[in-house]
């Protein structure tokens, strides 16, 4: 019998890893204040749920385990609140060189409210 002889190659077991990123948590009661990313973030909630609120009034609440987009720039202004009783901890991508802003504090957008967050008017989101 003429031809090739298969080779079987057994699969490398893979250990599943999280994109590089950043962890970002905030208590119960907590407000990152207004912000905006230079960059595209993805981020998945891992634990507690997160109510964003959009440059356009618009509220977004995220439980754990859902992944959300924020876009990068100036016109996607927002902020997170967590009214739950147990910290919000989010995945977030990607990750930044060090010593650069994970965020840029801005004022609220026209037409909302500048101080929704008790705590804060507009402090970046502190780094995870």
């Amino acid at each position: 019998m003429g031809g090739r002889q298969a080779t079987v190659r057994t699969a490398r077991a893979r250990i599943p890893a999280a994109p590089a990123g950043r962890k970002i948590v905030i208590p119960p009661g907590g407000c990152t204040g207004w912000h905006y990313h230079r960059v595209r973030l993805d981020a998945v909630v891992l634990a507690g749920t997160l109510t964003r609120v959009l440059h356009d009034r618009t509220v977004v609440v995220h439980r754990a385990g859902t992944a959300f987009v924020e876009p990068a720039g100036i016109r996607h202004i927002h902020l997170g609140h967590n009214l739950g009783s147990e910290p919000v901890v989010l995945h977030v991508t990607p990750a930044l060189p060090p010593g650069t802003p994970f965020s840029l504090p801005t004022p609220a957008p026209h037409g909302v409210t500048p101080a929704v967050c008790r705590e804060h008017a507009g402090e970046p989101v502190p780094p995870g």
